[in-house]
Parts: C-alpha cells; structure tokens; sequence
C-alpha cells in the first residue's frame, strides 16, 4: 500500500493494469458514501464505503461495483472483486490509469473527512 504526502497509509498500490484497492464494505449502511480509511487489527488500511444494499445474494457486491465505477468515472467492467467476495473485506482491481485513479481516490478520501 501506498503513503500519502503527509504519511499516512493509504488503502491502495499500483499495478501494471490500475490500481488494487482494499475496501471494508457495511451493507446496509443507510446510504451509499466514502467513509474515509480505517484500519484492521494489523494495522492494514482500507477504504470504507457504506451501501444501502443488504448483503444477500450478491446485492451488497453489485452495488459496491456500481457505487465505486460511479465515484470513480470507471465502467462497471473495470471494477472487479479480486477477494472477499463473501466478506466485510475485500481486495478489488480498478482498471486504468494509476496515477489518475489515485488522483481521484485522494479527492474522494479528502471529501469524505
């Protein structure tokens, strides 16, 4: 994972084909929003975003993909669930540009708190 300007632990890292993204996902969370990074019990950072959809039959999934393509002017297509699938955690791909989604996720983070 990356640092930001001012050192702290960011919840992404470039690779050859954009960026992976570790997000902590609430279902059901009233309404869908960015809510900054938090961290697990190790100390790892992850993006958590709330959604309104319940987490039954890949509801919760779908709307992560739909909600994160929108925030982050990508395609749905561009947006895949690497791991955790089934859990709170997950480890997601956004394809593009690196530097620009970066650019943009900070932009997002920023807003949020």
């Amino acid at each position: 994972m990356r640092r930001s300007s001012v050192g702290v632990a960011l919840p992404y890292a470039a690779d050859a084909r954009g960026l992976r993204l570790a997000v902590r996902v609430t279902p059901r969370g009233g309404r869908e929003a960015i809510g900054g990074i938090v961290h697990d019990a190790e100390g790892r950072p992850s993006l958590a975003v709330r959604l309104a959809a319940p987490p039954v039959e890949g509801a919760a999934n779908a709307a992560l993909v739909r909600f994160l393509a929108g925030a982050l002017g990508l395609r749905r297509a561009d947006v895949t669930i690497l791991s955790g699938s089934t859990g709170r955690q997950k480890m997601l791909h956004l394809a593009g540009d690196a530097d620009a989604l970066a650019r943009t996720l900070d932009v997002l983070l920023s807003a949020s708190g």
